[in-house]
């Protein structure tokens, strides 16, 4: 059943870039007494996510800080390497936090994984936002196809804090 309003998320571990090169980082170590706009994307360095979704939050960066978000993080079925490569590409360095779930672990998890592989893409994450505070689920909004970035945007999830 996919996560919705209310849940807590589950444990999970992402893949994060550090100086010292690749780290996990728990759900715990991102989400644990801290409000997060958390956003999710089908595949970096695709159109939809790299014109649309990416910068509908980093434009947004500042107001989001304004209204008590304490993170902006996204995440995708891909590899710490290609996520940091888009972070890089894209120069949300130090405004967005990227999460490499290059198993798709977290989106399993939460029942937002996509089956992308007619496109020869294999799993990948639902595009969605959500608002999590302290653990727990607040706002979620998920995208009905993944090459839509209406519901899920940083516009979007910032009008309803």
């Amino acid at each position: 059943m996919p996560i919705k309003v209310g849940d807590k998320l589950p444990n999970a571990t992402f893949r994060i870039m550090t100086a010292e090169g690749p780290k996990p980082k728990t759900t715990d170590d991102i989400f644990k007494g801290k409000k997060v706009a958390l956003f999710a994307v089908p595949g970096a360095f695709t159109p939809t996510c790299t014109n649309m979704h990416m910068p509908s939050f980093l434009n947004n960066a500042d107001a989001f800080k304004k209204k008590g978000v304490d993170t902006i993080a996204v995440t995708g079925v891909n590899d710490v390497f290609v996520m940091e490569a888009w972070k890089k590409s894209t120069g949300a360095a130090g405004k967005v936090e990227f999460l490499a779930d290059g198993n798709a672990d977290f989106a399993k998890a939460i029942d937002m994984t996509l089956d992308a592989s007619g496109n020869g893409l294999g799993i990948r994450s639902k595009r969605y936002s959500m608002l999590v505070d302290d653990g727990v689920v607040k706002k979620l909004n998920i995208e009905d196809a993944p090459g839509k970035c209406d519901l899920s945007g940083g516009q979007a999830l910032l009008g309803q804090i």
